[in-house]
């Protein structure tokens, strides 16, 4: 499990789990949890497509999950599920036809729906730390405008905050998340790494800093375990992130109402 093949493993996973658990508070405070989950759609989309012209899948995924995002974002100034649904859609039909034109074989196709992490290379180190540096400057240059936005909306509009610029930057860093969280977990579950945890860390502490924290935490030990639990049995790790990001959930739920009760 230490041997020097997982080293890449576990320096991606922990970067992906951290940027994964500081933009799924946000996503969680600001109600863009389906959006979360349609995003990385678009980034398979993208990635099958890089696959087909013989481009690096990560270009693909940061190309069309922007694109994904940007989308999303203009539609979310009206508040339309519609338009989310119809970009899930689209972008999960893209990423089909891309797959049945191309000769990718099935272990590639797996690792793009479900995550192949104990395969990640050395060369992909480099591009993963420049976009989480990236994603982790832009959530702190927008930390207090998202808090005051998600707060008191109407309010942080009177004071001069644009809410359509706000919702564009963040969407633009939850695709540069959601590109590198797609190759670890999978599109079809890697929102479970973005949304369990941090809507866990939300139900444990009412203090924004402290489940900013707790998010990332959390998160890295959801990743930690799903890297152990995938090595020692073979299945997909998206496929212990998404229970094990469940039963995460369902537990501090269950505290949570346990403690109010006695209160």
């Amino acid at each position: 499990m230490f041997s020097s093949f997982m080293t890449n493993a576990w320096i991606v996973g922990t970067l992906v789990a951290l940027l994964a658990g500081a933009t799924g508070f946000f996503v969680v405070l600001r109600g863009s949890s389906f959006a979360a989950h349609a995003v990385p759609n678009g980034a398979f989309a993208g990635a099958a497509g890089a696959t087909l012209v013989g481009v690096a899948p990560l270009w693909g995924l940061v190309g069309f999950a922007v694109v994904a995002a940007l989308g999303i974002g203009a539609s979310r100034r009206h508040r339309s599920d519609v338009a989310t649904a119809m970009a899930l859609v689209m972008m999960l039909a893209l990423g089909a036809a891309f797959l049945a034109l191309s000769a990718a074989y099935q272990p590639q196709v797996q690792a793009l729906l479900f995550g192949e992490i104990l395969g990640v290379s050395s060369s992909s180190i480099t591009p993963v730390i420049a976009i989480s540096l990236v994603c982790a400057l832009a959530l702190t240059l927008m930390y207090r405008p998202l808090m005051f936005n998600a707060a008191a909306p109407d309010l942080s509009a009177a004071r001069g905050l644009n809410p359509t610029m706000l919702e564009m930057g963040f969407m633009l860093t939850l695709a540069l998340g959601s590109a590198l969280t797609v190759p670890v977990v999978g599109a079809l579950l890697s929102f479970s790494l973005t949304v369990g945890p941090p809507a866990a860390a939300r139900l444990m502490t009412r203090r924004p800093a402290s489940a900013l924290g707790l998010s990332m935490g959390l998160s890295v030990v959801t990743l930690w375990v799903s890297i152990a639990l995938s090595y020692q049995t073979n299945l997909p790790v998206g496929f212990f992130v998404g229970t094990l990001s469940a039963l995460l959930y369902v537990a501090a739920r269950a505290a949570t109402q346990r403690w109010s009760r006695r209160a």
